[in-house]
């Protein structure tokens, strides 16, 4: 049997967005599901706020229930299995991560700055993670026929390290799913803008990029002939351009280098708070 999707589940609303979205790629991959609920006691709490043994176990099957309630009602065909962990909410994460293909976990909304309040749970578990994190948006709405007029996956390629597993998750996702794979490399060189003209040159910068960003696509293209793959080498802050292409698209592919230990970087730190759809973050290296 495949591994399963994990999902980190409690109760609020970017939670229950996570779990449709997990449902959904369960599905399709033929896998389980395994619902996961984080406790942690805390000794130190105010006793006004404090929650017995009992209380923290009771709340943690109402969740679990109605989570699993709402997943057999999209999902009936899945595989699910619900636990409470007694533990941080990062290491429980980690840990369900670890055993499965793909861990999914929700974001709290907009902040007042309006971007998505990812929290300190969610930023280490993207940084640590050894296997993908997809983080999904509280108004995430998809049904059985796809996303609502979000039709297209997109990749922000690196092509000084255009990893395979990356690539792979992106091109797996959007064959699955039957939609277009618009694969972004955006590179910023603030020289080039006062040169822009002779950059986009059949024999400038720009060619070079375009042609090494080819290079990397085509074996996947190979492996993948049904996908309809667009390429773009883009001048232009990575972030911004992956946030431009973020709005009608139903998910963001990134990559994350192990070895840049726990720092997740500038591009997939402004994705995760700003982008309007999932963005997966894909370990590799």
């Amino acid at each position: 049997m495949s591994r399963p999707i994990a999902v980190g589940v409690d109760g609020s609303d970017g939670s229950l967005a996570a779990a449709d979205w997990a449902a959904d790629e369960a599905a399709l991959r033929g896998a389980p599901l395994r619902l996961v609920y984080a406790t942690q006691w805390i000794p130190h709490q105010p006793q006004a706020v404090r929650m017995t043994h009992e209380e923290r176990a009771e709340e943690a099957g109402d969740v679990l229930g109605a989570m699993e309630e709402r997943v057999r009602t999209r999902r009936p065909e899945l595989t699910l299995a619900a636990e409470e962990v007694e533990d941080a909410p990062t290491r429980v994460l980690l840990d369900a991560g670890a055993q499965a293909d793909v861990l999914v976990v929700g974001t709290h909304g907009l902040s007042g700055i309006g971007g998505f309040m990812v929290g300190s749970v969610g930023q280490e578990v993207v940084a640590d993670a050894k296997q993908p994190v997809v983080l999904v948006r509280p108004d995430y709405r998809e049904d059985a026929h796809g996303a609502h007029g979000r039709n297209k996956v997109v990749l922000g390629l690196d092509i000084a390290d255009p990893a395979d597993e990356v690539l792979e998750f992106a091109f797996d996702y959007a064959a699955r799913r039957g939609v277009p794979l618009h694969v972004l490399h955006s590179w910023h060189a603030p020289f080039l803008h006062r040169h822009r003209v002779a950059a986009e040159t059949d024999s400038g910068p720009q060619a070079e990029m375009a042609s090494a960003l080819a290079q990397a696509v085509r074996p996947f293209r190979d492996k993948y002939p049904a996908v309809d793959v667009s390429e773009e080498s883009a001048i232009g802050r990575p972030a911004d351009r992956l946030v431009e292409e973020a709005a009608d698209a139903r998910l963001v592919v990134l990559g994350r280098h192990r070895g840049h230990g726990s720092h997740i970087g500038s591009t997939t730190h402004a994705l995760i708070h700003h982008a309007a759809c999932p963005v997966a973050v894909v370990p590799h290296g």
